[in-house]
């Protein structure tokens, strides 16, 4: 069965980050063999725009087959800001917020992300799925694509 993962920008930028790249290149190979969906919002759509070219154009190499975007609306905002008044995480992580709500809103299998500082933390993701429960909606599972490894 194929997996539904949304990719925040980090898994884009992974792709040519030394750090990242082995475990970015494995999850993009596994989206190619449609194993995974990759489905990203019009937030990272945007967000890759201001990226370098090489990275904004790795989700036009992927066949349409292979991915799917998704749009985010006024409750997913609605989502994103309950969070923030919750605390999660501060004002300036908005835009991770509305990452993590989009995916939220749309059952996604998975989020995945390389921002260990505002998305894949534990704490983090504590408060994210605290806040989902409150207002009714699943707890989302947040990993960084090597766990998903």
């Amino acid at each position: 069965m194929i997996q539904r993962y949304y990719f925040d920008t980090s898994v884009f930028g992974g792709f040519f980050d030394p750090e990242f790249s082995k475990e970015t290149m494995q999850i993009f190979d596994l989206v190619l063999e449609g194993e995974i969906l990759c489905i990203y919002s019009s937030l990272c759509e945007q967000e890759l725009i201001l990226a370098p070219s090489r990275i904004s154009k790795l989700v036009e190499k992927i066949p349409l087959e292979f991915k799917q975007k998704i749009l985010v609306t006024p409750e997913c905002l609605e989502l994103a800001g309950h969070y923030i008044k919750h605390k999660v995480v501060g004002y300036t992580s908005l835009d991770d917020c509305i990452h993590i709500a989009t995916a939220t809103i749309n059952n996604v299998d998975a989020l995945l992300s390389w921002n260990f500082k505002h998305i894949v933390n534990s704490d983090r993701i504590t408060g994210y799925n605290d806040v989902n429960s409150a207002y009714g909606y699943v707890k989302i599972p947040i990993k960084s694509p090597r766990e998903i490894l």
